[in-house]
């Protein structure tokens, strides 16, 4: 429900311990305070109306509405003052027993003549700032340490992603220029779901708008974003990709052909006894077997990987590329489903809370249709001829166990935080320690960065560690 500042303190007003009233025939009650249900004289008040300001403006939160309003109600000018009370305690008025809500009602009903009338320019100046949860200011050092670090991470992201585009997506020209796919690729893709090209497509597209949201949010805010420039430019992206029809054929941050991806994800969260929050030394089943092993392409490297296909009819070969790519786009974004909760109990802002809050939820759902699309992979093995690594996908929809079983793409409920508690359908793992630089590692450990520098890595790294020794400020 929307409602605005003025409607929101006004009613507030009624409810607040300490209320500053007036009654115009008694005047030693001008600038009195209200405990509880008894109104005692100004000069029996435990406090002065400028001291009850002085304490109440301290608090970090408080808005500009609210600060003029309390400006007003401790002005030195008694009539002013007698007419702010008045017009406050009128919106509330209410006989004994009335309940809150009722009162509320009351309140919202008010807001708008209590705007025009009792507060006046100040507070239209003030309603003209519709950020409730800006701290104002600029970000404190773990706060834009986390943000740059999640940068950082979108943007790797967004350019594994816009290889899968070029290649497998629908094409258009909104984020990149278009490329005109791979047929017989985007065809493969289509085996796990007939919409797969415009999933690729939707979830590039939201890579490329948190990389530039974040890096944009931290300039407003005065915050160094030199190493998310070094990463946007063109300094890193030396590694070559894929050289088949569809691609672009521009330089990369990001490898796709040689990955080694760890499927486990698929039976963490279909497990109902353990967490790996809760049980770090549990080795969770793969899914897929020898995808953790070898190093596998998840796109054709060139034409010679789609050498013998026709649309409706790939070889295996491409089919395990493609299935190798479904199983890494969930890989990927079971990532970001874990670390933006992770690094959201580190942060001090609201704004940045908020942030995370929004953002992590969109991996998410990114991550539920991505391991839904993976489990419809069809039966088949596949040595890959220049890496000989060999890849055995099963019929994940007939005669699993739970842990394997396709359609079981919901958390299923686990211990969490402690196995006093009943067990819960949760995220996994949310535990802050360390949660940077163990979403890098697993980055690290599935190949994306073969190729890449040692200065790429300090660079990435350094951001990790940083991120990870942000604390809340407790303030």
């Amino acid at each position: 429900m929307g409602r605005s500042k003025l409607t929101i303190f006004a009613a507030s007003l009624q409810v607040c311990l300490h209320v500053f009233r007036t009654r115009t025939n008694q005047s030693e009650y001008v600038g009195g305070v209200l405990i509880g249900r008894k109104l005692l004289p100004a000069k029996q008040a435990p406090i002065t109306p400028a001291a009850f300001y002085k304490s109440f403006t301290a608090r970090k939160h408080l808005t500009p509405a609210v600060r003029a309003t309390m400006e007003l109600l401790t002005s030195t000018d008694i009539q002013e003052r007698k007419q702010v009370v008045k017009d406050v305690t009128n919106i509330g008025a209410s006989k004994p027993g009335a309940n809150r809500r009722a009162f509320m009602t009351k309140g919202l009903a008010a807001g708008t003549a209590l705007g025009a009338g009792l507060f006046g320019s100040r507070l239209a100046l003030a309603a003209q700032d519709p950020d409730d949860d800006d701290d104002g200011g600029s970000l404190t050092r773990g706060d834009a340490a986390i943000l740059r670090f999640l940068g950082a991470l979108e943007i790797l992201e967004s350019d594994l992603w816009e290889q899968y585009w070029e290649l497998g997506g629908t094409q258009d020209n909104e984020f990149a220029p278009a490329t005109g796919g791979n047929p017989f690729y985007t065809d493969a893709l289509t085996i796990l779901d007939g919409d797969m090209a415009q999933y690729i497509h939707d979830n590039t597209d939201d890579e490329f708008s948190h990389a530039a949201f974040l890096r944009a949010y931290l300039e407003s805010k005065g915050a160094p974003t030199t190493e998310l420039d070094l990463l946007d430019g063109t300094k890193f992206r030396t590694l070559p990709g894929s050289k088949a029809d569809g691609s672009s054929g521009k330089g990369r941050l990001t490898n796709l052909t040689q990955l080694t991806i760890d499927t486990s994800f698929w039976t963490r969260y279909r497990d109902d006894a353990h967490n790996p929050d809760l049980d770090p030394g549990f080795t969770f089943g793969q899914a897929v077997k020898g995808l953790n092993v070898g190093q596998h392409p998840a796109i054709p490297r060139s034409n010679d990987d789609t050498a013998g296909c026709s649309i409706g009819n790939e070889t295996d070969h491409l089919k395990a590329i493609a299935f190798t790519a479904g199983f890494h786009f969930a890989f990927i974004e079971c990532g970001g489903n874990s670390l933006y909760p992770s690094l959201a109990q580190r942060v001090s802002s609201r704004q940045v809370l908020r942030i995370l809050l929004s953002i992590g939820p969109t991996e998410t759902m990114h991550f539920q249709t991505w391991q839904d699309k993976a489990g419809n992979a069809t039966p088949l093995t596949d040595t890959d001829p220049i890496t000989k690594a060999t890849v055995t996908f099963a019929d994940l929809t007939k005669n699993q166990p739970e842990t394997l079983q396709a359609n079981l793409i919901m958390p299923e409920p686990t211990p969490f935080l402690s196995r006093k508690f009943p067990k819960c359908s949760i995220i996994r793992p949310t535990a802050t320690r360390g949660a940077a630089m163990a979403a890098l590692m697993g980055f690290v450990a599935d190949g994306l960065f073969i190729g890449q520098s040692q200065e790429f890595f300090e660079l990435v790294r350094d951001l990790a560690a940083d991120a990870d020794q942000a604390r809340r400020d407790r303030g």
